[in-house]
């Protein structure tokens, strides 16, 4: 196995996290990037076998900064997200999650793909989400990021692939990071008390969304897997087998 230098975003929890610890377990140099310091020195504390550095995704200054790192594999996993009526959700918030899930996506693109273009090989995985291929009731934010990373993610495979640079992205649905449980615990504050049909929206999304959450290994196996692959196909689902329900479920919106 050729050893890779692989730089992970949002890798203070969840599956950055855990995609970090599996790939340096395999011997892969890994940097686990992380929004702050102080989250980025409790990794390193409890995980020496990682490199880890403060990585704010929104910071142009940090993005800077791993330029000439010499990256094989980039992984951005960074997101935030909210759950909310559309019209209530302040035009701050809203821009605020573009800023960290597609404009902070693109600007790493453009910081690491250089390097890789001059070395004529290099692999960008970029997570999205089934949230990228559906929409619901209370997910708007969350939802037209990820589906901007869609449309992102297809179009940069087809610029680098002619530089021999391999692009993909990871469309997970419901599992347990915590992720689900923050965007969901935000609801209620931009409900008003007497809307009575959006909290029963509210009750449905949360049913939906917190209900049988998926054991996340599942994922980070499969960042770690695509991250060592020669070749990777542009989408993959997760759990397996969702495929057909995302199909069935856009079948029945038209």
């Amino acid at each position: 196995m050729t050893q890779r230098t692989i730089l992970i975003t949002g890798a203070g929890s969840g599956f950055g996290k855990g995609a970090a610890i599996e790939l340096a377990a395999r011997g892969h140099a890994v940097i686990a990037a992380t929004e702050t310091r102080e989250q980025a020195d409790a990794l390193a504390a409890e995980h020496p076998e990682l490199t880890t550095m403060k990585l704010d995704v929104t910071s142009s200054n940090d993005i800077a900064a791993t330029a000439n790192l010499g990256v094989d594999v980039l992984i951005n996993n960074a997101a935030i997200g909210v759950m909310a009526p559309m019209i209530t959700v302040p035009m701050a918030k809203v821009r605020a999650i573009f800023d960290v899930n597609v404009f902070g996506m693109v600007e790493m693109c453009q910081a690491v793909a250089p390097g890789m273009i001059e070395r004529g090989s290099g692999r960008i995985i970029n997570v999205s989400s089934v949230a990228g291929i559906l929409a619901s009731p209370l997910t708007s934010p969350y939802c037209m990021t990820k589906h901007a990373v869609e449309a992102f993610t297809k179009s940069l495979r087809g610029e680098l692939a002619p530089h021999g640079v391999d692009v993909c992205k990871v469309n997970p649905g419901p599992y347990n990071t915590g992720f689900n449980d923050r965007m969901v615990d935000g609801i209620t504050e931009h409900i008003a008390a007497g809307d009575e049909a959006t909290h029963a929206a509210n009750q449905m999304v949360r049913d939906i969304v917190l209900t049988d959450q998926l054991d996340p290994t599942d994922v980070v196996l499969a960042l770690a897997n695509l991250a060592e692959a020669d070749e990777t196909p542009m989408e993959t689902l997760l759990p397996e087998g969702i495929g057909e329900l995302l199909t069935a479920m856009l079948e029945a919106e038209s």
